[in-house]
């Protein structure tokens, strides 16, 4: 079935862009930052979600919803390079606020510009998203839409099912002001990589 395919297609982009990382467990080696888990996911026809912890068993300490659309980000990764920024305004009224804290952001992906994302709270239909991920410490696959069972808003049943891709990231802060997040490549390889930029200017 063409609907069949056309979803097996999307995951396979999804695979190989971590593929060039499962393939040495030598340690990643970095005096910068710290390490975090970084978890992609959104429905097939919905929006991306990015969500950064501290540990798996934490909640998410930065979770934002992008205006791009699921099944254009994974067009971008199998091109094997992806880099997402998110700028927000310096606003006098907002002094205290810390970077991760701020609420909206104008999103370009690769150079281009992708509307704007939302920092969003986590909700229990993001909790049990994370938390059915949780045992994954790097990969990408599907889970199926919730309402198969009767469960969950029915979002899974007009969106298709909900795609996700899980890896390490470091953290390296530059300033109150900015900060980045790269993907991990344990074997230095210089194969597909995803970074998320933050910048206040």
């Amino acid at each position: 079935m063409p609907a069949r395919k056309k979803k097996s297609s999307a995951v396979s982009k999804l695979r190989s862009a971590l593929t060039v990382f499962g393939k040495s467990k030598s340690a990643y080696h970095s005096g910068l930052g710290t390490r975090v888990v970084g978890t992609l996911f959104g429905y097939r026809r919905g929006h991306v979600h990015f969500a950064f912890q501290e540990d798996a068993k934490l909640s998410p300490a930065f979770l934002i919803e992008l205006a791009t659309p699921t099944s254009v980000l994974v067009r971008e990764m199998a091109s094997g390079l992806v880099r997402i920024a998110l700028e927000c305004e310096k606003k006098t009224e907002k002094k205290g606020l810390k970077l991760l804290e701020e609420p909206v952001w104008r999103t370009y992906c690769n150079g281009k510009k992708c509307g704007y994302a939302m920092r969003r709270e986590c909700g229990p239909e993001e909790l049990k998203i994370l938390k059915a991920v949780e045992p994954i410490s790097m990969g990408a696959g599907v889970l199926p839409g919730d309402n198969e069972n009767g469960e969950g808003n029915g979002a899974g049943g007009s969106e298709g099912e909900l795609m996700y891709m899980r890896a390490r990231f470091e953290r390296v802060v530059g300033s109150k002001d900015s900060e980045a997040f790269y993907m991990m490549n344990p074997d230095c390889s210089g194969g597909p990589e995803l970074s998320v930029y933050l910048l206040r200017v």
